[in-house]
C-alpha cells in the first residue's frame, strides 16, 4: 500500500529547514543583506551539487521509484551556468572550485546513487521543492540587494519551463504518495532528506566567514540574533 510520503516529508524536514534557515547566511539574505562575493561562491557551489544530483537522477529514468519525480522541467543546471557565466564571464569553469561542503554534499549524492537509488528522492525533494516554492521570493531579495537586472545572475530561480507551479507542486505530491515504496523505505528517505538539509548548512556556513568580513561582526550579529521557523512547502502539501 502507498504510503504519505508528501505530508512525511514536509512533517519530517521542518526542524532541519528551521536550522538551515537560521544559519547566519541564510538569516542575513532573508532580511535582504546578500555580500555579492559569498552569493557567488554559493551559485559555484550549488552548480556542482544539481550537476551531481542530474546526473545521477538522469540514469534512473527506468527506476521505479526514482524515475516517476525524475523532471527535466525542474533541472537547474543550465540556469546556474548562465548565472555563472554572468558572475565569473565566459571562463567560469576554470575559476570555480567547491567549497569543502559542497564536495562532501556531492559525495553523499553519488553515494546514495551507488547504494540506495531510492534516497535520491529526499535529496530531490529538499532541493526542487524548496527553490519552487521559495524561488520568487529569494530571487526578488537577491535582485534587490545586489542591484541587479531583472535576470542577471537570477536564472537559478526562474522555472521557465513550468507554467503554474502550484498545479505542479500538486502533481509531484501526488506522484511522491504513488512511489511503490513501504514505510520502511519512506522513513530513510525522510533521513535522507534531512540529511541534505545539513549538507546545505554546511555549506551556509563556511560562507559566514565572507559575510561578516563584508558587512562587519556588529551587524552580523544583530541580524542573525532572532530566529524563524521554516518549511520546505509555503503552503502545507
Amino acid at each position: 500500500m502507498p504510503v504519505a510520503l508528501a505530508s512525511q516529508l514536509r512533517e519530517g524536514t521542518k526542524k532541519a529547514h528551521t536550522m538551515a534557515e537560521n544559519t547566519g547566511f541564510v538569516s542575513c539574505f532573508l532580511k535582504g543583506v546578500v555580500d555579492k562575493a559569498s552569493y557567488r561562491t554559493l551559485v559555484a557551489d550549488l552548480w556542482f551539487v544539481y550537476s551531481a544530483m542530474e546526473e545521477e537522477i538522469g540514469k534512473l529514468a527506468d527506476h521505479p521509484v526514482v524515475g516517476p519525480i525524475a523532471s527535466p522541467e525542474l533541472n537547474r543546471r543550465e540556469s546556474l551556468e548562465a548565472d555563472l557565466t554572468f558572475y565569473f564571464g565566459g571562463d567560469w569553469r576554470q575559476q570555480i572550485r567547491a567549497t569543502p561542503g559542497a564536495q562532501e554534499y556531492v559525495a553523499r549524492m553519488h553515494q546514495v546513487a551507488r547504494e540506495c537509488p531510492e534516497l535520491l528522492v529526499g535529496h530531490h525533494y529538499t532541493r526542487y521543492i524548496g527553490d519552487l516554492s521559495g524561488g520568487q521570493i529569494l530571487k526578488n531579495i537577491a535582485q534587490k540587494a545586489m542591484n541587479l537586472g531583472e535576470h542577471d545572475g537570477l536564472r537559478f530561480y526562474e522555472f521557465d519551463a513550468i507554467d503554474d507551479e502550484k498545479a505542479f507542486k500538486a502533481n509531484y505530491r501526488a506522484t511522491l504518495d504513488s512511489l511503490p515504496i513501504d514505510q520502511a523505505m519512506a522513513d530513510r528517505i525522510v533521513a535522507e532528506a534531512n540529511e541534505a538539509f545539513h549538507c546545505n548548512m554546511k555549506m551556509f556556513q563556511e560562507l559566514e566567514g565572507n559575510l561578516v568580513a563584508a558587512i562587519g561582526k556588529v551587524l552580523f550579529g544583530f541580524l542573525t540574533r532572532r530566529t524563524r521557523t521554516g518549511s520546505t512547502e509555503a503552503v502545507p502539501a
